[in-house]
């Protein structure tokens, strides 16, 4: 088939006062959530990890979180924002990720401040933070080596994931931002908001904010746009979405002993036909 043309994400952060991101792992997923409406897709690597069935913690290497966000890519006609954990490694590391992520045709990426390996954040184990001055320099080194106008970093400190406090996340943010960082992410695992406000309280807007509000579930999109943030990744709720109903589906068949109460609940195979772009592809064998 022929290649298809997306628009970067600085251009979608351009086209709209808030970008929403949904998380996915794997072509189909990212294709569902641009027919819902979403203005980009997030490549988790939670949702990669756990589509292994692996731990979200620096086990899978760059390749393969490379290979699944440039085959959600590749799909789309949205931009791609690429989990890239702590960027894999050292300055180096991060050099190489930008060069290869940018040439699978990744417009952004988004690396955290932990140290390498990193745990995921909502899980027990070290959230030790990187020392700021490191963590700016990876930021420096990334913009350096980038070879398009386009590419867009992503910042994002755990300096509230591991306890930190708001005070430091500001610190952190604006050494990011004098670094080069196209945007910060605030990252928070409270069960509300506060923190995340509190932060923005604080925040001069130089550059714009990321949030991710999965442990804060309730606040609206028209608050947060008010609140001054400009990006709002939902990052796992396909996953999980689809992890309750694959169970509920497989115990179902099991249990009944054949597919019949089902069938008007779940997709049909015409979907899937109608998603793979099954018409497009037998037109170039007719």
């Amino acid at each position: 088939m022929l290649k298809r043309s997306y628009p970067s994400f600085r251009s979608a952060l351009a086209a709209h006062d808030v970008v929403r991101l949904a998380g996915a792992h794997h072509a189909l997923s990212g294709v569902l959530a641009q027919e819902a409406g979403f203005q980009a897709v997030w490549s988790s690597s939670l949702e990669v990890s756990a589509s292994r069935c692996l731990p979200d913690a620096s086990i899978l290497s760059m390749t393969e979180y490379l290979e699944a966000a440039a085959n959600i890519q590749k799909a789309l006609d949205i931009p791609v924002v690429a989990d890239v954990d702590t960027g894999y490694g050292g300055n180096y590391n991060v050099a190489h990720m930008v060069h290869e992520f940018e040439g699978a045709g990744i417009t952004a990426v988004c690396m955290e401040d932990k140290l390498f390996p990193k745990m995921n954040s909502f899980a027990t184990g070290d959230q030790t933070l990187l020392d700021t001055a490191a963590f700016a320099s990876k930021i420096q080194t990334a913009k350096a080596v980038q070879s398009s106008e386009d590419f867009f970093l992503i910042a994002r400190t755990e300096a509230l994931i591991s306890g930190a406090g708001v005070e430091e996340a500001v610190n952190r943010c604006n050494a990011y931002a004098d670094a080069g960082a196209d945007a910060v992410l605030i990252h928070s695992k409270a069960r509300t908001k506060d923190e995340v406000v509190s932060f923005l309280d604080r925040w001069d807007n130089r550059v714009p904010v990321v949030i991710v509000p999965t442990t804060y579930p309730d606040w609206h999109i028209d608050e947060v746009r008010a609140a001054g943030v400009s990006v709002v990744i939902y990052a796992n709720h396909g996953m999980r979405a689809a992890l309750s109903a694959m169970r509920d589906t497989y115990r179902a068949i099991y249990e009944a002993g054949s597919t019949s109460s089902l069938e008007s609940e779940i997709a049909s195979v015409w979907d899937i036909f109608d998603l793979q772009r099954m018409a497009d592809w037998q037109k170039l064998d007719a």
